[in-house]
């Protein structure tokens, strides 16, 4: 298929070992973009910037270049991703190089590192290719890690980010890797970048950008049973359901291929997989049932059971599944796997997908090209956002053609995406740091971490962005000055004539990776205190912050509720409680934290997830992500109480913390803490009369397999972690145990 290809793995300037390894894969000859890269002298230390189609061989460019970093250089390399479902793919591909011998003894070393924003991480320093996501390299560079300095070569993934919002910290990050390393490499990667040439200028690196794809990307437009493709060819659909989605899903399994369907709401994701499935279950072979049967028992048995499991269960028994944010982690890599496999055939999913994980069907359909915005009400997607959709169509080595479908109602629908985005270009990215909001948090790790001390040198370092490169520094200048008049006032930083320097409490709050503002919120209230000191006092105050995301809306059906529960919890509260009457609006604000704060605290009392997803309408995933952010808040609420001298507030912020972490009641706190148990498993114990740690440690093996779901090989955990002895006879007993276990709960898991 590739014999186009003038390059071959074995012509590469790389050790035979990296060679070898690309074999091993199936990767004997190069792609022509990737030809490209390493024509344009990527491997002898240039920067580059590669605009490629998805699956066009980006990451073996900059996996090829690591390994030369790593086994020829001495090299240490940095791969940076904006989200940490992608940085553990990264880190799942760099790991086939884990074998490989350096030249200098060892083998080569991958590490991934997402979470914990108050480290440097010191142990990273023993690993040579590091995946990161972006906002842990930014709080790697205010931590001063020393081991950036050994840092040779950056990758900075999913590049056209950068015209996010979450693309400041991108920015900044690349800038101030610069400054450190003026020496280091830089490989930008993205799929859709319209003005390429601007990044690259900026980066001072070589161009790759082509259209060419493994598999050729059809774009059309459906309309009555018809698709219109750019290239004027056409596709008939048999009718086979009256919705386009599903008709042309079906048509697409009934050909041997999958369907990804991107709809705007997780409601819509969830009701089109319903509506798919039913058709769909009729086409499966007794295999597939079979074979996702399986599939959906692995489901339910991922985590706590809720209504949202189950009906995911349901259709994957009938070959269909939904994605979005609200699904908890460990169902969405179910789904992901199962679907790259071929298990499930046809998947509805929200754009938050186009953006995460690599997951290609031979046909993507764009269901609606509006999303709605907050003001604006249905507004049209941009065409960068439908290219990072329609890009997933094509299965290289399966497909020979992918498809991306838009669908129209009108002849002038029609006309109009065909126009504006079959045939349309991605919007040009631009800098989005010039905003106050970006540059607090920003203007003070600068100088807190010693980049800048001068607010000449603030604007300098700043004049090295993408957003300096783009425009003129002046009016970035002007804001520059608010932020740090914000700061100086706030006595985060110091200004002593030109001289700028953090204060202890900037500098903890630049460590913490929290934004200033939240923290002078957290400051103040510490000052100012509650009447009654409880833990919905801080748990609300966490919420009180710009950082805390998300925020849980009320509906109109639980607005009596919330206005009892002000009342009756007025006296808890660190803030004032605004007035309904005089702002409404921030009246509003105050009860969607009001809200978050009562399902965090429904959270701590063992809450079952279902009964959140029934009583508030919050599902797991947002459950973990509020939880989450509530649990750094609150870390963040103790470390600044001590930088502060409001000590009376550490303790609880710490058990807060570890109750919010594992969502149990105090008395759990011990028995969560061991790694393999969580809050049922540690409930369960509690109940079996195992309280403490020292009762786990004097329990035997046969008592603790009694527990309900605690198995032997957890029961052995157990006991290495708090330190209990076990005899001889006890292994061996162990050991006969865990295979009659093991054989019958395979029997009965057969069975069911």
């Amino acid at each position: 298929m590739l014999s186009w290809c003038r390059l071959r793995v074995d012509e590469l300037p790389v050790p035979e070992a990296v060679k070898e390894v690309l074999r091993r894969s199936g990767i004997v000859e190069l792609y022509p973009p990737q030809e490209k890269a390493f024509g344009m002298g990527v491997l002898e230390g240039r920067n580059l910037v590669m605009v490629t189609p998805t699956a066009s061989g980006k990451t073996l460019v900059a996996e090829v270049c690591a390994l030369k970093h790593v086994l020829e250089l001495g090299g240490k390399v940095v791969y940076l991703t904006p989200l940490r479902a992608l940085a553990s793919e990264k880190y799942e591909t760099f790991l086939k190089y884990a074998d490989l011998e350096k030249p200098g003894g060892g083998r080569v070393k991958v590490a991934i590192s997402t979470g914990d924003y108050d480290s440097s991480d010191p142990w990273l320093e023993a690993y040579d290719i590091i995946v990161l996501t972006n906002e842990k390299m930014d709080s790697l560079l205010r931590h001063g890690a020393k081991w950036i300095d050994d840092v040779t070569l950056v990758v900075a993934d999913e590049v056209h980010l950068i015209g996010t919002d979450r693309g400041p910290t991108l920015e900044v990050v690349l800038a101030r890797l610069r400054q450190v390393r003026p020496d280091v490499q830089i490989i930008a990667l993205s799929a859709t970048v319209s003005n390429a040439e601007d990044i690259a200028d900026w980066l001072d690196a070589e161009l790759v950008k082509s259209e060419w794809r493994p598999v050729e990307l059809k774009e059309g437009v459906y309309l009555r049973g018809r698709v219109v493709f750019g290239d004027g060819s056409t596709w008939e659909l048999r009718r086979v359901h009256r919705r386009p989605e599903v008709n042309i899903a079906l048509n697409t399994v009934s050909e041997g291929g999958q369907a990804l369907v991107f709809v705007e709401s997780r409601r819509r994701a969830e009701s089109m997989a319903r509506e798919i499935s039913r058709p769909l279950s009729a086409m499966l072979t007794d295999e597939d049932r079979a074979a996702l049967e399986e599939v959906a028992r692995e489901v339910l048995e991922a985590s706590e059971r809720t209504r949202l499991s189950e009906e995911l269960a349901s259709l994957i028994s009938r070959g269909a599944a939904f994605h979005h944010a609200g699904l908890g982690g460990a169902h969405r890599k179910i789904v992901e796997d199962r679907f790259r496999e071929g298990l499930i055939k046809v998947l509805t999913a929200t754009p938050t997908l186009a953006a995460g994980v690599n997951l290609p069907a031979r046909v993507v359909v764009v269901s609606s090209y509006r999303r709605y915005e907050p003001g604006y009400g249905m507004y049209p997607i941009s065409v960068l956002e439908y290219k990072q959709m329609a890009g997933r169509g094509g299965r290289p080595q399966y497909d020979e053609v992918g498809y991306a479908i838009l669908l129209a109602k009108t002849e002038d629908e029609m006309d109009f995406l065909m126009e504006h985005y079959i045939l349309g270009r991605p919007e040009r990215i631009y800098s989005r740091l010039a905003s106050e909001a970006a540059l607090r948090s920003h203007v003070l790790s600068v100088v807190a971490s010693g980049f800048a001390h001068t607010l000449q040198g603030i604007l300098d370092f700043f004049g090295k962005t993408f957003y300096a490169y783009y425009y003129d520094v002046k009016p970035l200048g002007a804001l520059i000055d608010a932020v740090v008049r914000f700061l100086w006032r706030e006595d985060l930083v110091k200004i002593e004539g030109d001289y700028v320097s953090a204060t202890r409490f900037g500098r903890r709050v630049s460590e913490l990776y929290i934004d200033p503002l939240s923290a002078v919120i957290i400051r103040d209230c510490l000052q100012r205190g509650a009447e009654e000191l409880t833990d919905l006092s801080l748990l609300h105050l966490v919420c009180h912050t710009p950082d805390m995301s998300p925020k849980f809306r009320p509906d109109r059906g639980e607005y009596e509720e919330l206005l009892f529960f002000v009342e009756e919890h007025r006296g808890e509260f660190m803030t004032d409680v605004p007035s309904e009457i005089m702002n409404r609006i921030a009246f509003e604000e105050f009860l969607s934290e009001v809200k978050t704060a009562m399902v965090l605290k429904a959270w701590i009392e063992e809450t079952p997830e279902n009964d959140l997803l029934e009583k508030f309408g919050v599902q797991p995933g947002d459950r973990y992500r509020a939880t989450s952010n509530a649990e750094w808040l609150l870390y963040a609420v103790g470390e600044l109480a001590k930088v502060l001298g409001f000590k009376q507030y550490v303790p609880l912020a710490d058990r807060l913390r570890l109750r919010v972490k594992h969502g149990i009641r105090e008395e759990l706190i011990p028995l969560a803490s061991i790694k393999g148990v969580g809050r049922v498993r540690a409930r369960l114990l509690y109940r079996a009369g195992y309280k403490t740690l020292t009762d786990l440690k004097r329990a035997s093996l046969r008592d603790l397999i009694r527990v309900p779901s605690i198995g032997p090989r957890l029961a052995l955990a157990i006991k290495e972690q708090v330190g209990g002895l076990v005899s001889k006879e006890e292994l061996e007993e162990f050991r006969r145990m865990a295979e009659k276990f093991e054989q019958r709960s395979l029997s009965e898991y057969y069975e069911e």
